[in-house]
């Protein structure tokens, strides 16, 4: 039997609230190396952002060490081609609102909905370089241990949100490279054909605009969450980081935080399948042109 909403919400708060009392108590006896008070640098400089989709596309090409190219879209270069060349034409291949970076969708509320579809598949991901220094599991890997013992992993917001959304079906991602996203995401495609690849990601602002044409040939659907702090916003400092070289930090700040596990709490709410039908959604439509 299917929780009420009103249960779920008390118990997802009743989780939140446990979590940040023990990342209060390890911060006083375990404090980490933070950021403390947020840098003023611009997240891309001019000269990085001229021309930015096209040294996107010279880099994805020239350091495509995985092979995606060859061992995805050249086996299909119809519907890769056609779609990326149609987001290539549009001027925007995302919409943006303040750290919220939108492909394929308008708003949150719209993710929620397609994460809680039985017919879509989530991915949860979350860029190396906004674990602490002190990860247990290194900070340039894609491993988390997420281990509630630890004082580290107690002050981690990657964990706490890995932890608050054990009750959502999803694939967790923790990010290395770009590279390592489009593969995931090609992974997953093919993987579930039949499903929609829906995700939710953190991520430098120089990363979500490279990867948004060639998630738009994917097809796929999803919410970047950008990243603040030492962001990398050059293509040296791109480059230099996803080889591992990232003496910097990054964070999600505060209020952002709270709009991602927001999201996350929704998701755990149960399917209105009357909203996600074709008749509704027909019906919605012929409204609007009213």
């Amino acid at each position: 039997m299917k929780k009420p909403s009103l249960q779920i919400l008390q118990d997802f708060e009743i989780k939140k609230k446990n979590w940040e009392e023990k990342a209060n108590k390890a911060k006083r006896e375990h404090p980490l190396k933070i950021l403390k008070t947020l840098p003023k640098m611009v997240f891309i400089t001019k000269s990085t952002h001229r021309f930015l989709r096209l040294k996107a596309l010279i880099y994805l090409l020239k350091y495509d060490s995985m092979n995606l190219v060859k061992k995805y879209v050249l086996k299909n270069p119809l519907k890769y081609g056609f779609r990326l060349l149609k987001s290539y034409i549009s001027i925007f291949s995302y919409t943006q609102k303040d750290d919220f970076f939108f492909y394929n969708l308008k708003t949150k509320k719209e993710l929620v909905q397609k994460i809680k579809d039985p017919h879509s598949h989530f991915i949860l991901g979350f860029s190396y370089c906004h674990k602490p220094f002190e990860c247990p599991s290194g900070r340039f890997t894609d491993q988390c241990v997420n281990d509630p013992q630890n004082p580290v992993c107690k002050q981690c917001f990657i964990g706490k949100c890995v932890y608050l959304s054990e009750n959502i079906a999803h694939q967790p991602l923790f990010i290395k490279t770009v590279h390592h996203i489009g593969e995931k995401m090609f992974e997953a495609c093919k993987q579930y054909p039949k499903k929609k690849i829906v995700f939710l990601i953190t991520a430098c602002e120089l990363t979500l605009k490279m990867f948004a044409d060639w998630g738009n040939m994917l097809g796929i659907q999803g919410i970047g969450v950008r990243l603040q702090g030492r962001v990398c916003n050059t293509m040296k400092a791109f480059e230099l980081s996803e080889n591992g070289i990232k003496p910097g930090l990054t964070v999600v700040t505060k209020s952002t935080q709270e709009e991602i596990l927001t999201i996350l709490r929704d998701c755990q709410f149960p399917l209105d399948f009357k909203k996600t039908s074709p008749k509704f959604r027909f019906k919605k439509l012929i409204s609007k042109l009213r």
